[in-house]
């Protein structure tokens, strides 16, 4: 018994498609050579993904001392002035190195702001207070008439 499935001896099959043959595509480019790492560096399997919060920004010293001395005022009562001007130099440099702490700086200068404030007010009214103890005792010597001496 013969093989169904063999060509017969002698004879080549012919196959025939109405297809067009079969054609590789062509290759826009052509991948990158291999290229051996260098002593001592481990070959690179591509970049992890990040999982997580990002990374902020770091904070600016002077911002923290600005909000750190003004708040000290409460208890030493001279450092507001120190609070303002480190708070205006770290939102300049926050401006410019692109640091954290702006909120820290600002309230480091509304702090030592109110405080200066409430420090010119007291100076003013001890001032005012002084300048009528005196007038009063001098008012009083210049009588009801305003004449020196006769009250």
């Amino acid at each position: 018994m013969t093989n169904p499935y063999q060509p017969p001896q002698g004879e080549q099959p012919q196959y025939q498609s109405p297809q067009q043959p079969y054609q590789q595509p062509v290759q826009p480019y052509a991948p990158p050579p291999y290229q051996q790492p260098a002593y001592g560096q481990q070959p690179g399997y591509g970049q992890q993904p990040g999982y997580g919060y990002p990374v902020a920004p770091p904070t600016n010293t002077l911002a923290i001392v600005s909000l750190v001395s003004s708040l000290a005022t409460l208890v030493l009562g001279v450092t507001a002035i120190a609070g303002v001007i480190t708070g205006h130099m770290a939102l300049g440099q926050i401006k410019r190195t692109g640091e954290g702490g702006r909120g820290m700086a600002l309230a480091g200068l509304i702090i030592g702001y109110v405080f200066v404030g409430f420090t010119v007010l007291a100076i003013l009214f001890f001032v005012i207070a002084m300048v009528l103890g005196l007038a009063v005792p001098f008012l009083a010597l210049l009588g009801t008439n305003g004449e020196l001496g006769t009250a």
